[in-house]
């Protein structure tokens, strides 16, 4: 987690040095109006990686439409107190999505309103626990083949609001630029499936309480940098 947060802030970094270099060589080239203008562009951040393109409306609204993925996979990542076992941990957050981007003036063209909405059509995570030790239960010893094993699926798949504030122009003065955006999903309440064979069948009981625990984690951050090249 701590790798990726420095890498991404190393990327917004760059990202900002960038334009500030590309802001000193080419200056506004191109004005404020940006009606009818079309650019594709490629996300790559706290989502996963996507693309979108963008339409200008009016010279200070546009809009977007696209879609990313985020697939992740981790071992290990954490132990059960007094339970040999390896645990595995995936995440997949696929979506589309339609924002808008409101410039509110004009002398204010690196900052954007972003609002909008995504559906998510997957996003589950997963957590996998399989025994490896032998375990003493009262008078008896239990393989773990015997304990059986656990999966945990967590889903919040559904249609999610977004709010957020972009940063640098939409669109580039003349071929390409980079621009960032800094937001939230609100996400759907989380509905847990829990799954255990032989010994550890039982803990399905437990779904109640890990929807109970869960309810409140239905903010997903977005931190996004994106590579904008002008179509039109």
């Amino acid at each position: 987690m701590k790798k990726t947060i420095l890498s991404l802030s190393l990327i917004f970094f760059a990202t900002f040095c960038i334009h500030q270099r590309a802001l000193a060589q080419y200056g506004n080239a191109g004005g404020y109006n940006n009606t009818g203008s079309v650019s594709g562009q490629v996300l790559v951040g706290s989502q996963g990686f996507g693309l979108e393109g963008r339409y200008g409306i009016t010279e200070s609204l546009s809009a977007r439409f696209g879609g990313s993925f985020l697939p992740a996979t981790a071992n290990n990542v954490f132990t059960v107190n007094g339970f040999k076992s390896t645990t595995n941990v995936k995440a997949k957050f696929y979506n589309v999505h339609f924002l808008a981007d409101y410039t509110p003036s004009e002398d204010l063209q690196w900052l954007r309103i972003v609002g909008g909405a995504a559906y998510l059509y997957k996003a589950q995570g997963n957590v996998g626990v399989l025994p490896t030790g032998n375990y003493a239960v009262a008078n008896y010893n239990i393989s773990s083949a015997e304990m059986g094993n656990l999966n945990i699926d967590v889903s919040w798949k559904g249609v999610a609001p977004y709010v957020g504030l972009g940063f640098f122009k939409c669109f580039p003065s003349n071929v390409f630029n980079m621009n960032l955006d800094l937001g939230t999903y609100y996400l759907n309440q989380p509905k847990s499936n829990i799954v255990g064979t032989k010994l550890l069948a039982d803990n399905y009981k437990l779904q109640p309480q890990v929807d109970s625990n869960l309810k409140g984690y239905r903010w997903l951050p977005v931190l996004q940098v994106n590579f904008n090249f002008r179509i039109q």
